[in-house]
């Protein structure tokens, strides 16, 4: 069971001074909850450790992909494949961030992984800021959450130069390096999400501008430009995959921008392979019955299971089916066609209402923060997000 705690809510007015524009969901009612899902230190430690498992775990199914060119069956875009390969041969390539979607953790519950969003930034905010600022809001210990995420993703762009070296040793490497973060023009929730990561990235030390995509300038010889100046960084809050299918010619450029070494894009192209929900497969073939894990297969199970697109997002074409294969329920079919895994079905936790919870832990170097979504089912892009306060 989910314990609650209420507390006194964040006004729109107080959001929106801190950039935060997408607090209302389209039937007029709060995106960000009143309550918050109260742990125990220990089901916080146990979050971060599988965080950190979980993410060596991909790194080895990473690897079993690459060598055996996997590519094809995890769902790939061809005209990636060179990129997905030239970013995993080197750690220059260096991963900032991503976030494990999670079952479990709270009520005894055991924790189960049930996909990894290794590219695009979806609730950084929320789990970062709004969360922490409505602990304060209402006169809670600050340090009252397992939520250190704005700290551990500054110290994470120090990681492009030293890598897995001392970050104290930045300032004696840093050579003025500039990152250069994007957006798509007129979506304000991508944009002030990339707009706090550039804030990070300043924070470390980097010199950073911020430029709709459409202001970028892409070139295979000569790099990224904005504003007649080079950038060695280039961090895009575009999908890898949509790239791929929606952008072909930016794919190609990328992909020869990053063989001449001309710079880096941020996150690297591998995290591609992370996201595809094929990779829960692989983790399955891998590490058969690990406790974190769900069976997964590319075949209907025999068992109660979820079927999910290889690149679906919020809930987006979900299917629960019983043993029989027979559809249980179902959130709407808008990435239809795209080839799927089936994976066992586990019960997210359920609070005295029996709205579910899922938890989603960010990892940047290591685990840094938790936040919840909570809906039916099927949690669709009309979930809410839950923040959480550690109790002893």
């Amino acid at each position: 069971m989910v314990h609650l705690r209420k507390l006194e809510p964040l006004t729109p007015e107080f959001l929106e001074s801190i950039g935060f524009y997408w607090h209302t969901d389209s039937d007029k009612t709060p995106y960000v909850c009143d309550e918050a899902v109260v742990i125990t230190e220990d089901e916080a430690e146990a979050y971060y450790e599988v965080a950190n498992t979980l993410y060596a775990m991909f790194v080895e199914a990473g690897e079993y992909v690459i060598e055996n060119e996997l590519f094809h069956e995890i769902g790939i875009p061809f005209n990636l494949v060179d990129a997905v390969k030239k970013s995993w041969e080197n750690d220059v390539h260096w991963h900032i961030y991503g976030r494990f979607d999670l079952a479990g953790g709270v009520g005894g519950a055991p924790i189960k992984l049930l996909e990894f969003n290794a590219d695009t930034p979806t609730a950084l905010f929320e789990t970062a800021i709004v969360q922490w600022a409505l602990l304060k809001a209402n006169g809670l210990d600050e340090a009252g959450q397992f939520n250190n995420i704005y700290e551990a993703i500054r110290d994470n762009f120090k990681r492009l130069i030293v890598l897995d070296g001392d970050i104290e040793l930045f300032e004696e490497h840093y050579r003025g390096w500039k990152i250069l973060f994007s957006s798509v023009r007129g979506d304000i929730e991508d944009e002030n999400t990339t707009k706090l990561l550039q804030k990070m990235a300043d924070d470390a030390g980097f010199h950073t501008k911020f430029a709709y995509v459409d202001e970028v300038g892409f070139s295979d010889e000569d790099g990224i430009f904005f504003e007649n100046e080079q950038y060695e960084y280039w961090f895009k809050l575009i999908p890898w995959e949509v790239i791929a299918v929606e952008e072909g010619d930016l794919a190609r450029i990328l992909t020869k921008i990053m063989q001449n070494q001309k710079a880096i894009i941020l996150n690297p192209a591998y995290t591609l392979m992370f996201q595809s929900k094929a990779m829960m497969k692989i983790l399955w073939d891998l590490f058969p019955d690990h406790p974190l894990l769900l069976q997964t297969s590319f075949e209907p199970l025999g068992i109660k299971q979820v079927q999910k697109p290889f690149f679906g997002r919020e809930g987006g074409s979900v299917k629960i089916l019983d043993a029989g294969g027979d559809l249980l329920e179902a959130a709407d079919d808008i990435y239809e066609g795209q080839p799927g895994i089936f994976q066992e079905y586990v019960e997210l936790p359920k609070d005295a209402t029996g709205r579910s919870y899922q938890a989603g832990v960010f990892f940047a170097y290591e685990g840094c923060g938790l936040g919840y979504r909570r809906g039916g089912e099927i949690l669709d892009n009309m979930s809410k997000f839950v923040g959480h306060l550690i109790e002893v």
